[in-house]
């Protein structure tokens, strides 16, 4: 926050980072922050003992998650690390729009489009570090029904893909001492795209701890259809209020809020109960005339 004139800020700690720490901060981020865009897959392993050999998919699938999760873990110390040492800055929500009106810095909204869509901060500058896949190959195709399967269909996060172009757009928009303060839906992916934008030669950039979500909407002076803390939710998790954003609002808002999702639980009960009724007399209808 000194770069910014204002009192600086110790919010995730001072201490300076270990040798070990200091190594994992000067590999390459991109194999881990991909990561941020994978689901991971169910792992299993089959014994055939009939011939006494052992299949490796299995074994395979569980060596690909234990390499994710160390990649992952890897990429977190470096994060923290960069906080540590304050090469990158942490603000709090409140702290960044505070600096944004001002001080007129520059608001990098790194969001996939689905979120940024549904409410952004008026005047904030939109490039993602991750966007929704539009691909529609063999391989992108798998990962949108594997995606969905896995709960996409609940949380309404569609199938998501790196974007290689990040840091050359910010070059072209942001010369290297642009005050860039870095803002996602809940501030894990901002961090990846400090890290990035810090080994491109950006030395003053601030990171939104926590993200919009934990934003109050004082804090922004907001653009769009929805509030930043419901930008991130979806799918029939949304449809249904069962999100935790959903039930913090409902709990302010009283009895309006649950009645109408009371009533989209019942209406979805009533139509699951009208597709069984009708998939029943159907079937019925067909073995009559199978019969006749």
């Amino acid at each position: 926050m000194q770069s910014l004139g204002f009192s600086p800020l110790n919010s995730l700690g001072s201490a300076k980072a270990t040798p070990k720490i200091q190594k994992e901060i000067s590999r390459d981020p991109l194999s881990s922050l991909k990561l941020l865009s994978l689901k991971f897959k169910p792992c299993y392993s089959t014994r055939f003992y009939r011939n006494s050999s052992i299949q490796m998919s299995g074994s395979n699938e569980e060596e690909d998650l234990t390499k994710q999760m160390k990649e992952m873990n890897a990429a977190k110390k470096r994060w923290d690390a960069l906080i540590r040492e304050e090469k990158v800055k942490s603000l709090t929500p409140r702290e960044a729009g505070y600096a944004i009106q001002l001080s007129y810095k520059t608001l990098l909204d790194v969001r996939p489009s689905f979120e940024r869509n549904k409410a952004w901060v008026k005047g904030s500058t939109w490039i993602p570090i991750f966007d929704v896949d539009s691909k529609l190959d063999a391989g992108a195709l798998s990962k949108k029904v594997t995606n969905f399967l896995l709960g996409g269909w609940w949380s309404g996060i569609p199938t998501l893909s790196y974007e290689n172009q990040f840091i050359s757009r910010v070059e072209q928009q942001f010369p290297k001492d642009t005050d860039l303060i870095v803002a996602c839906q809940k501030g894990l992916r901002s961090l990846a795209a400090c890290e990035l934008l810090y080994k491109a030669g950006y030395e003053n950039i601030f990171w939104v701890q926590g993200g919009l979500e934990a934003a109050e909407e004082e804090d922004f002076d907001r653009e769009g259809p929805q509030p930043f803390k419901f930008a991130g939710i979806g799918g029939v998790s949304e449809f249904l209020g069962w999100t935790d954003q959903q039930r913090a609002a409902a709990a302010k808002d009283g009895w309006g809020s649950r009645v109408i999702y009371s009533a989209r639980l019942i209406g979805l009960f009533i139509l699951a109960d009208g597709l069984f009724i009708g998939v029943q007399q159907l079937t019925h209808y067909l073995q009559e005339i199978r019969s006749s």
